[in-house]
Order: structure tokens, then C-alpha cells, then sequence
């Protein structure tokens, strides 16, 4: 063989070499070959586990001052170990993986202390097999303790490089926490195959990943995630969605345990309710007003009872579709077409004193502030907020004029930045639109003492 034959073949080899090695990454994250030269020529290339038997390291979910839930997906099922070590404490958990659940993990440790440093690593069979720099975290204060709360929210996003720059942008202002709000990601079946494959190309974004290393993510979802665009809960094969919704979240509920996913958490001066307008939606009477119920009896039920209940300062009604009937023409996909019983739930609201309610929407690929008349109802001005979108896809159609609006943007790859200030004495809430490039592009601020009845 002579010498320029012998360096033809070592090249030969080693790009064969590359191509298994390629496609042996797409196997590992659960991606066909196809999808993983999709996701190459999109930018997007799964990271190496860097953890053997781990095909997606942990991610933190449901963060609270005394417990945390954390995510993971195996490569092989077994038994996995997670340890959480600081503060002179050593707490394990064990979970089990499965090909029922998809070979993912959701480990649950209590016990914790407020306002402690910890880390966590992964360990199977008496061995680390993950141990990161970055997988720490710090556990909240208590609840009525002054603090000052960040939360980034966003809705609709894709895998593509200026999504992974909202990612890198929201981790350089250091939230406490990541709120998804649906069409994260984009799926548009309900086949549990396609669900799987898709959150699994979703989550092992780089720098969404690396994000949430240390910070956690709670989400609910919107039409594509869910499903189908511009659906609701009559879709058939919507339980397949749940379960993949289960599987690939930390959140700190599911529903009611079999239907729904709605959930809520407390940080610091803010409590938000994620709802499900999903699920319910359209299939059964309103438990509240006369029409169709958009939240269902048994999400109705939760929502009223939370909302009781907390003395949080500032009350985020979260939802992936808006408040509101603003939208490109012909869509139906909004609050506007449950008038009823979103009437009945501002009815609510001031019959029942409910304090601090500020309204959170995404899914229309613009970002929106509006600052409702309801006075004479709720007692105070209610004011939504809508961020959308994290990709680029604005929808120029959805430029809609309503009464009510203040501030309205076709920008793409943008986010809401939520900042809770419960240290000073009137607890104030500052929203902040802000684009992949760190522009701002809106704020406002309300306070406590503005949304309440007088």
C-alpha cells in the first residue's frame, strides 16, 4: 500500500468512525437517524452524557425551602440513586427506571434546610456515575420571609440557535426559577412515540439544559404540546400526552393524579397557579357559569380553593392561551371564547377579596400588556401579561387592537422577566420584556397595595 493510498484509507476510516459515532449519539437521546441529521442542520447537537447509564443528566424541578424534585433519563432501567449533600447533611433517594415510563427518572428529597447550598449527584450501584460543578442549588427561604423572587417565563420554542441565545440570555440574569407556559416544544400528535421523541430532543438542548442544572423548571402546556393546534380537551389520545407530560416534568402535581396536569408553586412573594386549558376544555358544562367550561369542575375546585388560601402578595394566573380575544382573525383559541366563566372567575376575585391576581398569557407569538376595566368586579385593575415567542415565528396578523391594551411587540426570541420584591414595605411586582440580545423591550411595575379592593 503505498503512502498516499495508506493516508486515503485512515481518512476513510475515521470518517466511517465519525458517522457511527453520530449516529449512535441520535440512538442515545432517542432520536431516529433522521431526527438527529435534522437536528444537526438545525444547529442542534445533543452533548455527550459526560454519565454512563444516563442518556439526559438531571435537571431540577419543584424547588421548595425544605424538599426538591429532580429529573433525569437512563439509558438502561434499574435502579438509580440520587445524593444531596450539604449543610452537614448527606439525603439519598432511590428511583426506579422503566420502559413503561420511558426510562426516566423524578427523584423526591425532603428534609432539606431553608436558604442552604446543596449538591447532588447520581449514583448506581455504589458508584458517581454524574457529578457536576453546576449541579447545585440553593433552597428558598420560607415563604413570608422578605425576599426578592426572579422568574423567567416564556412560551413557544424550538431547538434552533436563537432559542439556545434566550437560554444562554435568561441564565445570565440568574433566575430563581423557569416558568415554560406550552408549545415546549412543538409536537403537534398525540402518538406516545412522538411525544417521547420530542421532549427528549427538547431537553438535551445544551443550553436549555445547562440552565437548569441549578434552577428549576415548573410548565404547563399549550395546543402543539398538547397535541394539535388549536385544540382542546376533545382530542382523542390526550392521555398519551399527559403521560409524556409526566414523564419528562418535575413539577410539583400533575392534575388531580389521573387527569390534567394543572399545578401551582409559592416563591417567595409570588404564588403561581399553571393552569390546564387544555384538557377540560369544551368537554362539559361550566361548573361556575352558563357554556362551556374551559377549567373543568375539579380544576375549578383546586384553583378556588388555592386561591383562598394563599396570602402570597402577588397571585399569577398562568395559562398558555390569553385572557383575551385580540388575536389573529379566525382564531378561537382564547379566553374570549369561555366569556362565561372567565366572568364568573373575576366574580370570584372580588366576591371573594382575592388579592394581588395578575394575569399571565403566550402562545400568540407577540408580546402584549393589557390593563383591564374591572374595578366595579374584582376591585382593583387587572393586568395580563403575554410573552411570546422564544423562537422567531411572530405573527403579524396577531397585531389585533383591543381597548384595553398598553404595549404591544413583534419581537422574536423574547422572554418576560419577573421580578418580586417583598423587601421593601408595599411588595412590588417589575415585569420586564427582554430580547435574546438583552434589550429591553417593556416594563412595568405594579404593587400590593394597588391590587386589592378598597
Amino acid at each position: 500500500m503505498t503512502g498516499s493510498t495508506r493516508r486515503g484509507f485512515l481518512i476513510r476510516t475515521l470518517l466511517a468512525g465519525a458517522a457511527v459515532a453520530v449516529r449512535r449519539m441520535g440512538s442515545l437521546f432517542g432520536l431516529s437517524q433522521a431526527s438527529a441529521s435534522a437536528a444537526r442542520a438545525a444547529g442542534v447537537v445533543p452533548p455527550p452524557t459526560g454519565a454512563p447509564g444516563l442518556s439526559h443528566r438531571p435537571l431540577l424541578g419543584h424547588l421548595a425551602p425544605t424538599a426538591v424534585r429532580i429529573w433525569a433519563r437512563s439509558q438502561e432501567p434499574g435502579s438509580y440513586t440520587l445524593a444531596v449533600l450539604g449543610g452537614g447533611q448527606e439525603l439519598v433517594s432511590a428511583a426506579e427506571s422503566t420502559a413503561q415510563r420511558d426510562h426516566t427518572l423524578v427523584w423526591e428529597i425532603a428534609g432539606l434546610e431553608p436558604g442552604v447550598r446543596y449538591r447532588y449527584e447520581v449514583r448506581r450501584g455504589g458508584r458517581t456515575i454524574f457529578s457536576r460543578d453546576n449541579a447545585q442549588f440553593v433552597t428558598p427561604l420560607p415563604q413570608t420571609a422578605p425576599a426578592v423572587t426572579r422568574l423567567a417565563v416564556g412560551s413557544c420554542a424550538r431547538e434552533e440557535e436563537g432559542d439556545r441565545a434566550v437560554w444562554r440570555r435568561i441564565a445570565s440574569l440568574d433566575p430563581h426559577a423557569v416558568v415554560l407556559l406550552g408549545d415546549t416544544p412543538y409536537i403537534d400528535s398525540t402518538d406516545i412515540a412522538v411525544q417521547r421523541r420530542r421532549y427528549g430532543e427538547f431537553v438535551a438542548v445544551p443550553e436549555f439544559a445547562e440552565l437548569l442544572r441549578s434552577r428549576p423548571l415548573y410548565a404547563t402546556w399549550d395546543d402543539h404540546d398538547f397535541g394539535r393546534n388549536d385544540t382542546d380537551g376533545r382530542l382523542p389520545g390526550k392521555e398519551n400526552a399527559r403521560q409524556a407530560f409526566v414523564e419528562y416534568h418535575g413539577n410539583p402535581s400533575y392534575g388531580d393524579g389521573t387527569e390534567g396536569i394543572y399545578t401551582s408553586f409559592r416563591m417567595g412573594g409570588v404564588e403561581v397557579f399553571l393552569l390546564d386549558t387544555r384538557w377540560f376544555a369544551g368537554t362539559e358544562r361550566s361548573p361556575i357559569a352558563n357554556g362551556t367550561t374551559m377549567l373543568g369542575r375539579r380544576q375549578w375546585e383546586w384553583l378556588r380553593d388555592g386561591l383562598r388560601a394563599s396570602d402570597a402578595p402577588f397571585k399569577l394566573l398562568a395559562s398558555g392561551l390569553v385572557w383575551n380575544g385580540a388575536v389573529r382573525p379566525g382564531k378561537p383559541d382564547h379566553w374570549d371564547s369561555y366569556p362565561e366563566e372567565r366572568a364568573a372567575l373575576f366574580r370570584f376575585l372580588g366576591e371573594e377579596r382575592i388579592s394581588g391576581v395578575v394575569l399571565v398569557g403566550g402562545d400568540i407569538h407577540r408580546t402584549r400588556v393589557l390593563r383591564y376595566p374591572t374595578e366595579d368586579v374584582v376591585g382593583y385593575p387587572l393586568t395580563e401579561l403575554i410573552t411570546s415567542p422564544i423562537h422567531d415565528g411572530v405573527i403579524v396578523d396577531a397585531k389585533a387592537p383591543h381597548p384595553s391594551l398598553v404595549f404591544d411587540s413583534g419581537t422574536p426570541h423574547s422572554f418576560m422577566l419577573l421580578t418580586v420584591d417583598t423587601t421593601v414595605d408595599v411588595p412590588t411586582l417589575h415585569a420586564r420584556f427582554i430580547d435574546s440580545g438583552g434589550a429591553e423591550l417593556y416594563a412595568v411595575t405594579l404593587d400590593a397595595a394597588t391590587l386589592r379592593r378598597g
